[in-house]
């Protein structure tokens, strides 16, 4: 298989992702907003997610939970965007471009805020969980910040080959 058909192929799988993220995101949105003003609409916010007992207990809190949740998911989709955009404006013969490598220190930014913003909405959930309250969700922060790591690494990689072509084409 030839490469340009298999960046074809990961842009409509990156397609298929980012409408699921939003799909996501909205649904949740609307569920949410729904639940603060119907509690037992908290009982399934989404695939399952039961919040009636912190939403019973504790509509601050309730609220601080679903807005990190809903921020995590929309940070997620905007990051498979990103990468959309960088299969879109690729080109094998001449990849090395300052736009893609601004894209790919975008990516990288996007995915360290959303690990933060993970790893804060965790140690918030455990907080939670002492306090005797069940919160089933996994937030995924250190996976999010390892992959901001690498693509922060391959954005510098690719400045680096922007300053390289650069250099070869002032020499020819």
């Amino acid at each position: 298989m030839k490469t340009q058909q298999l960046l074809d192929i990961l842009r409509i799988i990156f397609w298929i992702l980012f409408i699921g993220f939003l799909i996501k995101a909205g649904v949740l949105l609307f569920n949410f907003g729904m639940s603060i003003w119907n509690p037992e609409g908290s009982k399934n916010l989404y695939l399952g997610l039961n919040l009636f007992d912190l939403r019973s207990q504790s509509t601050w809190q309730f609220i601080h939970v679903g807005t990190l949740l809903i921020t995590v998911i929309s940070l997620q989709a905007y990051i498979t965007y990103l990468v959309i955009k960088i299969s879109s404006i690729i080109r094998l013969q001449h990849p090395f471009t300052k736009e893609i490598a601004h894209l790919l220190s975008q990516i990288s930014h996007v995915a360290l805020g959303s690990g933060i913003v993970s790893i804060i909405a965790d140690s918030y959930c455990k907080q939670l969980l002492k306090q005797g309250f069940d919160i089933p969700l996994a937030w995924g922060g250190k996976e999010l910040l390892f992959l901001a790591a690498i693509i922060f690494i391959i954005s510098k990689i690719f400045q680096k080959g922007i300053d390289l072509q650069t250099e070869s084409d002032l020499t020819i």
